[in-house]
């Protein structure tokens, strides 16, 4: 039976990338995505050229109906959802601490605490019919750094791993494990032109991380060599906190 793997927000940066290596895991994969259609149909392509199985799905991941529509649509063609990996993510602006709003932190509260929520209880009644499952938020290593301007979006991604972990406990009587795996700053294709260089000085391992390091974490989660690992947070940043 073909494992099934449900990437969201996939058409393109880290998403793309974790889909790609999890297809060549030998998973199928669902490419999630909004308004990418053809980010999201150039990943399909590349996993099937290289032999793999990926259809694209269209849904926003923070509405209650749609993601309820996904998983159910993921089952009818590709199977049920053994592998949530929770990736989508919205803008994250630098806002003051005297200009921050209630707004603002919903605005990142809608994707890191609302959306894996509707995901993983869309995703829960097939994952524990089969005994079993694994789900894999992409978190932040912002909550160790503390941006000044980063609030909102640092007190969202702080909630994201607290849910994780109690999610762990709760859930793993039904052979689900939950896990994060926390980047640092991973440049992709929204960060082209950037400077990098500063950064670069403050990661020990002197150099910047590669969305394939990211995805080697994520498939490690999703593995059979994972499956004794829950409630962690595996932060690929090469040391830099």
């Amino acid at each position: 039976m073909t494992t099934v793997a449900l990437v969201t927000g996939a058409s393109r940066g880290l998403g793309a990338v974790i889909a790609r290596r999890l297809a060549a895991d030998g998973l199928a994969v669902a490419v999630n995505y909004y308004s990418d259609s053809a980010g999201a149909e150039q990943v399909v392509t590349a996993i099937r050229a290289a032999g793999g199985i990926a259809e694209t799905f269209n849904a926003d991941v923070t509405d209650e109906a749609d993601v309820a529509g996904l998983i159910v649509a993921v089952a009818e063609r590709l199977g049920p959802v053994d592998v949530l990996v929770a990736n989508a993510t919205g803008p994250q602006p630098s806002i003051p601490f005297e200009d921050l709003t209630w707004q603002a932190h919903l605005d990142q509260l809608t994707f890191f605490v609302k959306s894996p929520t509707l995901l993983v209880q869309a995703a829960l009644p097939g994952m524990k019919e089969r005994g079993g499952g694994r789900v894999i938020q992409i978190g932040s290593d912002i909550v160790d750094r503390r941006l000044p301007g980063m609030s909102a979006y640092i007190g969202a991604k702080g909630a994201q791993h607290a849910l994780a972990e109690a999610w762990a406990r709760e859930l793993g009587p039904y052979g689900v494990t939950v896990n994060v795996v926390a980047p640092g700053w991973i440049p992709v294709e929204r960060h082209s032109g950037l400077d990098q260089s500063a950064y670069r000085e403050e990661v020990p391992l002197r150099r910047m991380g590669t969305p394939d390091d990211v995805a080697a974490a994520v498939s490690y989660l999703a593995s059979d060599g994972g499956a004794f690992v829950t409630g962690q947070r595996i932060t690929v940043n090469g040391g830099h906190t």
